[in-house]
């Protein structure tokens, strides 16, 4: 097994086979960049990357964003003068389609009342020549009433004459047919 002391000595061996000085760690330069030595460098690319950064962002990157942006600002406002076009249009639209339903709404009671009357005229028509047919059949039926009275009347007449008749002669006396019509007639008639 190799120790630490093996190690050291093998890699002393070879920097000085290589021609290689070594030296303590303490007398190491360190990291690069804290070098003062290499700081002029340093900053000479450091003003040359910016500068060159500068140059690809204000030629390049920078317009092609500002134009990208202006075209999105050109579509925003091209939409939003578009949607205002269509809600004044869906505006108007609405106020046609009230109006239309209005009219519409009045037109039907139109109809409606015109119906309603021409129904109620053909009904007062009907209704006309109904109470007409009805005062045909009263009058009919009156007449027919005075004639059917008139004939009882005579009936009712004949009768009692003849019921007089029969009363008198079960009495046992004998009656003129003359004096029992008189009797009868001033009896019937009040």
């Amino acid at each position: 097994m190799a120790t630490e002391d093996t190690h050291s000595a093998a890699g002393d061996g070879l920097a000085d086979a290589m021609g290689v000085q070594t030296h303590d760690a303490a007398s190491a330069p360190g990291m690069p960049q804290l070098n003062f030595d290499h700081w002029g460098n340093q900053i000479f690319w450091l003003v040359l990357a910016l500068l060159a950064i500068y140059f690809v962002l204000s030629r390049i990157a920078l317009p092609r964003i500002a134009a990208v942006l202006a075209e999105r600002q050109g579509t925003i406002t091209n939409d939003i003068a578009k949607a205002e076009d269509l809600r004044r249009q869906a505006t108007e639209a609405e106020q046609a389609y009230e109006k239309a339903l209005s009219d519409a709404r009045i037109e039907a009671q139109a109809i409606a009342l015109k119906t309603r009357d021409s129904i109620k005229a053909a009904a007062a028509v009907e209704l006309a020549k109904a109470d007409g047919k009805i005062a045909e059949k009263t009058a009919e039926a009156d007449k027919a009433i005075a004639e059917i009275r008139a004939s009882a009347m005579e009936n009712v007449e004949v009768v009692a004459k003849d019921t007089a008749e029969a009363l008198v002669a079960a009495m046992g006396s004998n009656a003129d047919t003359a004096t029992v019509a008189d009797a009868v007639a001033n009896r019937m008639k009040g």
